[in-house]
């Protein structure tokens, strides 16, 4: 197992995180997946036995029993708290009330003294918002998350689905303040939907923010189950998301499918390598429903792409032109023609 610093942070962190959204099964969420206590310990010291010391989990997951069976798989492992990297986030509902959802104030710290309750921990290393809060104050929330800090509740600072321009504002209001800085971003990124290069990535590797990806297999479809026609077995059958141009997709299952079989590997290792490949990754989140799953999954860690196969990845799910980048790439030619190679 490699560890990498969560963005500009000392804290290290395991390429793979271990994400928890299959435990449970309670409300919508037994279509993602229903496992549980038992289940749940035998995949969380499978990981921790594997290197694995990052779990990721969320207040809304299974209506709060995914924070439950996590915490408890946690101390059934035997493992030191100080060991285990915990991360958990807030913003989705968990009530009827109208003040029971967002990033204000009021709601993170309900939130947090919550999450701590279920998972039965006094701190939680990383807190993550959610979602995109439209009508709170950005600075409300970042004061908010600071003061928790402060108070020793959560050591790190984390948003996930956020915009670039979202996360830039947020980082200049904390450097401006002297509050505690965004360390990562949870989000969505695959060989099959490769968006966030455009102006997230950029902006992660320039302002040292990690990346955490969630569903590096785009809910299954890259894991070599599924066929062009629609047939497959897997989540994806039942619960088809994330959006993904199919026909992009599997034109690069195609190429992932050699690779594979060149390497004796499965073509959801391929899927996850590519990913591990990119500097501006700091840890991938796979989710298992098995024990041999999650072995297949922690070994995409051991395989290693050539500059060769790198680049028949890259050019088969290259992304479409689109402005500004394409007028950008245009006016930068000369500029950075005129700068010297490395010898």
């Amino acid at each position: 197992m490699r560890y990498n610093t969560l963005g500009g942070t000392g804290l290290l962190v395991s390429e793979i995180c271990l994400g928890t959204m299959t435990f449970g099964g309670r409300g919508v969420w037994t279509a993602i997946g229903t496992l549980d206590q038992s289940v749940a310990d035998r995949i969380v010291a499978g990981a921790l036995d594997k290197g694995v010391n990052f779990i990721d989990t969320a207040d809304v997951y299974s209506e709060g029993l995914s924070e439950q069976i996590t915490g408890q798989a946690m101390r059934n492992s035997g493992r030191a708290r100080s060991d285990i990297v915990l991360a958990t986030k807030v913003f989705a509902s968990v009530g009827k009330g109208v003040n029971d959802r967002g990033a204000s104030r009021g709601h993170i710290m309900d939130g947090v003294k919550a999450s701590l309750k279920r998972l039965g921990t006094d701190y939680i290393d990383l807190y993550q918002i959610h979602g995109n809060d439209v009508v709170t104050p950005i600075e409300e929330t970042v004061r908010a998350l600071d003061d928790l800090v402060r108070d020793g509740l959560i050591r790190y600072v984390g948003v996930s689905n956020w915009p670039a321009w979202r996360i830039m504002k947020a980082l200049g209001i904390a450097d401006r303040l002297g509050l505690d800085r965004i360390a990562s971003l949870q989000a969505y990124y695959t060989i099959a939907g490769r968006d966030l290069e455009r102006d997230i990535a950029p902006l992660l590797l320039s302002e040292k923010v990690g990346l955490m990806v969630w569903s590096p297999l785009a809910g299954g479809l890259l894991s070599g189950k599924f066929s062009r026609d629609g047939s497959g077995d897997g989540r994806r059958a039942n619960f088809d998301f994330p959006p993904v141009n199919k026909d992009r997709a599997f034109d690069a299952i195609d190429v992932m499918a050699e690779i594979a079989k060149d390497q004796g590997v499965s073509v959801a290792r391929i899927a996850l390598s590519y990913v591990l490949h990119k500097p501006f990754v700091s840890s991938v989140i796979i989710g298992a429903k098995s024990v041999e799953q999650l072995d297949d999954n922690i070994a995409a860690g051991e395989v290693v792409l050539s500059a060769d196969e790198l680049a028949r990845l890259d050019a088969v799910s290259a992304l479409p032109a689109e402005y500004p980048g394409w007028m950008l790439e245009r006016l930068s030619g000369e500029r950075t023609a005129s700068v010297a190679k490395p010898r």
